[in-house]
């Protein structure tokens, strides 16, 4: 912001640099095409959250960065100069990292959410009363995208993929790598999906074999109390 707009709006703020708050080390990516098709091939099928790229970071790593950056957040809070709007500036993976360790979501919640688009704005608001903030702006999940979307999203992936090569490597890479490596974070998107509807289903059988078992034992334990009144009487 230039000190003309600054002046005509009368905001004052401050600018720190946070280098906790730096994107994940994607390693050395000087090497071939092919090596990098690969790594990102096996950062698909292992996850996201996990895997941790060769002379690089895991998203692991990076929630342990942002862990230590909310503790500097949190006390920050109590202090009389805190600002009441704080805008971070970060990259997507880290952004998803913070989401993550702020409202305690698991691996699971972290791997479903796409990546942030460019410059988008993630909003979160304080309630006053229980002092405890709300995440406003809506983020897309792969568990709520149809069959319809899945060509926008591959095109969306293309476009993403071919981008962070480029800026991680010099090295050329073809429309047919990019494209294997998208098939291959689609493929893993799938099963992740396909094992959670199993696992909704598994559970839902579960909870009507426990409503079914205490029926059961209600039956029979009216009984009980039917002989019991017969044999008094």
């Amino acid at each position: 912001m230039n000190n003309k707009v600054e002046k005509n709006l009368k905001i004052s703020h401050q600018i720190y640099e946070e280098p906790r708050m730096r994107e994940q080390d994607f390693g050395n990516f000087q090497s071939t095409s092919e090596e990098m098709q690969k790594i990102w091939k096996e950062r698909a099928h292992y996850g996201h959250f996990f895997y941790r790229i060769p002379h690089g970071e895991s998203a692991a790593d990076v929630y342990d960065r942002c862990a230590g950056f909310n503790e500097t957040l949190f006390r920050q809070f109590n202090t009389d100069k805190f600002p009441s709007i704080l805008v971070l500036v970060t990259h997507g993976i880290w952004a998803r990292v913070f989401l993550m360790k702020w409202f305690r979501w698991t691996v699971e919640e972290f791997e479903d959410l796409t990546n942030i688009p460019h410059c988008q704005f993630i909003i979160m608001e304080k309630n006053e009363e229980t002092e405890r903030y709300k995440l406003t702006t809506p983020l897309t999940k792969w568990s709520k995208l149809d069959e319809d979307n899945d060509g926008n999203m591959k095109t969306k992936l293309c476009k993403e993929t071919t981008a962070q090569f480029k800026f991680n490597s010099n090295a050329i890479v073809t429309d047919k790598e990019v494209s294997e490596v998208v098939e291959a974070e689609l493929e893993q998107k799938r099963k992740m999906l396909e094992i959670k509807k199993i696992y909704e289903k598994s559970m839902q059988n579960f909870k009507i074999e426990q409503e079914l078992l205490e029926r059961e034992h209600e039956h029979e334990h009216e009984h009980e109390h039917e002989h019991e009144h017969d044999h008094e009487g």
